[in-house]
């Protein structure tokens, strides 16, 4: 650490669970990089669903993480922590985190961090990490998605969904997406979508069968949970893929054990926070690989909805909590 960065920061504190009115700017001291870390000096931090649980008191922060929320952020490197290697000081860089990314200075594993991509904004950057390493490690590492076969994405104007929607049409698959409006439709298929349900005026399930002809989709990427599990199961093809990354609307639900056999059906899940830097490496040295070129070329990009100072996270997560917004919702400094 030099001696001319300061000593404490502005960062966001959760004294007590609560609603949005549980985030307080408070005053830290300036973090110092582990070994294989960085320090970054924040440009932006983007806002995403675990946040709001994690303000909730509903999803702590795994062992060793920083109980200030904040899992994506974008800026410059300011510090190198023992034998750390691959970044260098001035470097601008976006970076998946545990933790910590509602501040000023904020810790990153150097094998989580990634280039800012040409042509994108600091904010724009912040709103990469934490939805395309999500999408990328479910819908085509788990999900096995390839070019030629079709993804359902639920949720399909959130952060998540812009993502998986630009993601899969670039990667040569068939899209389809539910939302709550037709505005929100109207925009997941100017993203790519063939075609966006609105799941207050249609049975999703119904509407996937006529659009695939009965065939049913391959890949099916679900954040609702409990409610949606059933359906969701209508909607696959033969050999369908039922990947879930959250559940909003419950976990328990029951399963038809002989419509799985009979189609020969993989329903699995998995969460990102708690896996190790090295797994989390590895998903970034996809993304460069494939991803980057694709944002670089302007192909795919963070859906921008809204901007906040850090000290308004308050009413970035009233935003986030209203499901009013599409795309990402981003704090900058």
């Amino acid at each position: 650490m030099t001696d001319t960065l300061p000593k404490s920061m502005t960062a966001i504190e959760i004294p007590e669970p609560g609603g949005p009115e549980a985030l307080v700017p408070g005053e830290r001291p300036v973090p110092t990089p582990e070994e294989g870390e960085v320090l970054v000096q924040v440009a932006a931090a983007g806002i995403n669903r675990p946040d709001v649980m994690q303000r909730r008191g509903d999803y702590p922060p795994p062992p060793g993480a920083s109980d200030i929320p904040g899992l994506e952020i974008a800026g410059t490197v300011v510090a190198l922590g023992p034998n750390t290697s691959g970044l260098s000081v001035g470097d601008e860089v976006c970076a998946l985190v545990a933790g910590g990314g509602y501040a000023e200075y904020c810790t990153a594993p150097a094998p989580q961090c990634l280039p800012v991509p040409a042509g994108l904004e600091m904010a724009e950057a912040a709103a990469v990490p934490e939805t395309f390493f999500t999408v990328w490690t479910n819908v085509f590492d788990r999900g096995r998605l390839d070019a030629g076969e079709s993804l359902l994405v639920h949720g399909g104007s959130s952060g998540i969904g812009t993502t998986a929607i630009q993601l899969a049409s670039a990667l040569g698959a068939t899209v389809y997406a539910t939302a709550g409006s037709d505005e929100k439709c109207a925009a997941c298929e100017d993203l790519g979508a063939a075609k966006a349900i609105n799941y207050k005026t249609e049975d999703f399930a119904a509407r996937i069968k006529e659009l695939t002809a009965d065939r049913g989709v391959d890949v099916v990427l679900d954040m609702i949970g409990a409610d949606y599990f059933a359906r969701n199961i209508a909607c696959l093809g033969v050999e369908g893929r039922l990947v879930h990354i959250a559940t909003q609307s419950g976990i328990k639900s029951e399963i038809n054990i002989l419509t799985v056999m009979q189609r020969r059906l993989t329903v699995t899940g998995s969460t990102l926070r708690p896996r190790s830097v090295a797994q989390k490496g590895e998903i970034a040295a996809a993304l460069n690989e494939t991803v980057w070129p694709l944002i670089e070329a302007g192909k795919v990009k963070p859906v921008m909805y809204k901007t906040f100072p850090l000290v308004e996270a308050a009413e970035a997560h009233r935003l986030m909590e209203s499901s009013a917004h599409i795309g990402k919702i981003v704090l900058t400094i």
